[in-house]
């Protein structure tokens, strides 16, 4: 099933893409894939009915700050957690839960969460805001190929889907939610997730590190442990990251102008999460 609904997003996306040909167009390897954190990091929370769930806090960033731990946590699907996943969520005071989710997933597979915590929707490929990109379809379309073919990509499907994340403007309004939603909680702690936790999440988690000045060599650990937590060698590989990382620096020159010129985050978010995230 999370195959199939993997499979659905990326089509959604291609979808959305070739419609909008119709319509006017808008204008280095890794030394580990655990997660580094540092001495202050508060205990590692498992779960058994989330096996991606993880903290984002810990990393270092280029000027030797710290992302805090136990304020933000990323994810895989919440419809299964156990009573237990539940008690640890509360003893972690989460009081927030984002879900990048579309609406088939959230109506197959209903979060369960902690009395009191707050439930808000960020759908990647929502079609609410209407159907528009940053280029040319065809563009991102045939340059996704080419760069697939040539890195050796295992899933094509991913290779597109990443910069169709940066390109489709219902994804910036997602993203932007997220980032508003995770600076706006001052109750608590937030947690956000997709269903396999490791591409809209993941991508998610790299413009949030990147923006909290996380070295880009990090930010690849940090995406590359999907890979251990979920088991599998190819839950995630590294072009599909490049991939998305390059339309941001081909549309926008770089993830700080993406983040405010590409999601419209403003100036007031990004220093309300920095201060609230980083030590």
């Amino acid at each position: 099933m999370g195959s199939t609904r993997t499979a659905f997003n990326r089509l959604l996306l291609m979808i959305v893409g070739l419609l909008a040909l119709v319509a006017p167009v808008v204008a280095a390897p890794l030394a580990s894939a655990e997660p580094a954190t540092d001495t202050t990091a508060t205990p590692e929370i498992r779960l058994e009915g989330a096996k991606n769930f993880r903290d984002i806090g810990g990393y270092e960033t280029s000027d030797g700050k710290h992302v805090r731990t136990g304020l933000v946590y990323r994810s895989n699907k919440l419809s299964s957690l156990t009573d237990a996943d539940l008690a640890k969520l509360t003893a972690a005071n989460v009081t927030l839960d984002v879900d990048l989710r579309n609406m088939w997933e959230r109506k197959d597979d209903p979060d369960r969460i902690p009395a009191g915590t707050r439930y808000q929707v960020a759908d990647v490929v929502s079609l609410e805001h209407g159907i528009a990109f940053h280029e040319f379809v065809p563009i991102t379309l045939g340059r996704a190929l080419i760069d697939a073919a040539v890195n050796g990509s295992s899933d094509i499907g991913q290779s597109i889907g990443y910069p169709f994340m940066v390109t489709y403007r219902g994804s910036d309004v997602a993203f932007r939610d997220l980032l508003e939603a995770i600076a706006d909680n001052t109750t608590g702690a937030t947690v956000y997730h997709c269903s396999a936790g490791k591409d809209r999440t993941g991508w998610s988690t790299a413009v949030l590190l990147t923006l909290l000045g996380v070295p880009k060599e990090t930010v690849y650990q940090d995406f590359l442990a999907s890979n251990t937590y979920l088991g599998r060698d190819k839950a995630v590989e590294k072009s599909w990251l490049d991939a998305s990382f390059a339309q941001v620096n081909r549309l926008y020159g770089s993830v700080d102008n993406y983040v405010r010129k590409g999601l419209g985050v403003d100036q007031q978010t990004i220093d309300t999460l920095r201060t609230r995230l980083l030590v």
